[in-house]
């Protein structure tokens, strides 16, 4: 299949997706705020540079999106349709990153929590387990929602 846009488009449009500061992110940085959470974000000491670190509490929190970060049995972890070899490379690449960088993490002493994009779409999403499970420190590793 073909793409609708011409490759200049294509990149611009892909140039144009953050990293950093997206609209999830800023979701969950004001909501853990307004509870009195203080935080560092993108903090380049640690292994991935975390969106969100809780040095007090020792937990790092990345907002990551489904469809970079694949997101198993979300529907937008899809796969483009053209150039397929490349985005499935791309996307393995990704994968074991953050599979590394979570594993390094937790070596070090820190707690992860993934929160992903799909979680946060609906005005209904209910956060408050996230104060109790960054104050609780039962587990080393929690992913957000499970689809």
């Amino acid at each position: 299949m073909m793409d609708i846009v011409d490759k200049k488009t294509r990149s611009e449009m892909m140039s144009g997706i953050r990293s950093k500061n997206t609209v999830p992110e800023i979701l969950i940085r004001k909501y853990l705020f307004s509870l009195g959470f203080r935080y560092r974000l993108h903090y380049k000491k640690l292994t991935g540079r975390p969106d969100i670190v809780l040095p007090k509490y020792r937990v790092v929190i990345f907002i990551h999106g489904c469809f970079w970060h694949r997101h198993k049995n979300c529907k937008l972890s899809y796969v483009p349709k053209s150039n397929i070899e490349f985005w499935k490379s791309k996307f393995e690449k990704n994968i074991q990153r953050d599979e590394l960088q979570i594993s390094s993490l937790i070596t070090s002493g820190w707690r992860v929590i993934v929160i992903w994009e799909c979680g946060l779409r609906s005005s209904l999403t209910d956060l408050s387990w996230l104060p109790n499970e960054i104050r609780s420190g039962h587990l080393k590793y929690l992913e957000w929602p499970q689809c």
